[in-house]
């Protein structure tokens, strides 16, 4: 098994939005602002090469939103999914399969893309199985008003309609073990329900993907919940559960959205469990 962080572009999100209920005088330590308040994100994959399976786990925002959509979000950098491939040796029609964390925009947008002649939607992986889960379709299709504006249907219509979307089976507790991806599987509901967080068996590590349960370093205290959260309470719950277990058993946790860390480990302190070491994935993924 090989694995490749995947950059498919960065962008920007409101501090404040970003942390909750922390106050900015605390958040901006980690996470310092610009003068529109907005922090630096990134939209971080991850590839696993495992025999004959390629899969691609989330796909960032795409490109097929109009320039007012992505107006709201300061687009920075060159990174895009295609280039990040290319520089591996890979094309998007390579991939096998696509894990979608959940459906919120910018981690599904590029599983969708405009068809030849922008008369409508088509797959961006036209060789692909699309996954996600029945429990969280259910809720990205019939949403609440507080998630609506991250459920887009241009993301997410078209993969059922392709015929290429497939479900995860729903565990009876928050732990999947040994999905029908190879991996297993960390259900939280915090965020939004059934987000999937991978937990991948890498050489004598395991790997965690983290997607919304853990933005940034600078979330690593339990309080530090996004605003974006439907049920911030549960994601308390959900953070300290996994974060003991991965500080007990060393997980390797894979950063989406920090921009400036891309893996680290963490350890038990006296506040709780905290950063212990920051990695580049050059330094855990040897090729």
């Amino acid at each position: 098994m090989q694995l490749y962080p995947i950059e498919s572009g960065n962008f920007k999100l409101d501090g404040g939005a970003m942390f909750g209920v922390v106050p900015k005088s605390i958040w901006q330590r980690t996470n310092p602002a610009d003068a529109n308040n907005m922090i630096d994100i990134a939209a971080r994959c991850l590839l696993i090469e495992d025999g004959n399976k390629l899969i691609l786990i989330d796909t960032g925002m795409g490109n097929k939103q109009s320039d007012k959509f992505f107006g709201y979000y300061y687009l920075w950098g060159n990174d895009s999914i295609d280039n990040s491939l290319k520089n591996l040796g890979f094309h998007r029609d390579d991939i096998t399969d696509v894990f979608m964390t959940h459906l919120h925009f910018d981690h599904c947008g590029g599983s969708v893309q405009w068809n030849k002649d922008k008369t409508g939607y088509e797959p961006a992986f036209k060789n692909a199985h699309f996954w996600t889960n029945a429990a969280h379709w259910k809720w990205a299709t019939q949403p609440n008003d507080r998630e609506k504006a991250s459920f887009l249907a241009e993301n997410i219509q078209p993969l059922k309609e392709s015929g290429q979307l497939k479900n995860i089976l729903l565990p009876e507790d928050r732990l999947l073990k040994n999905s029908e991806l190879g991996f297993d599987i960390f259900f939280a509901d915090g965020h939004t329900e059934k987000q999937m967080i991978p937990l991948i068996k890498y050489q004598d590590k395991t790997i965690a993907f983290m997607a919304d349960l853990l933005p940034t370093v600078g979330h690593l205290p339990l309080p530090f919940v996004m605003g974006y959260d439907t049920r911030p309470l549960l994601t308390l719950d959900e953070k300290e559960v996994f974060l003991n277990m991965a500080a007990n058993e060393n997980y390797y946790l894979f950063l989406e959205h920090d921009a400036h860390h891309q893996i680290i480990t963490v350890k038990h302190t006296e506040k709780g469990v905290r950063l212990d070491q920051a990695f580049n994935s050059k330094d855990i993924f040897t090729h």
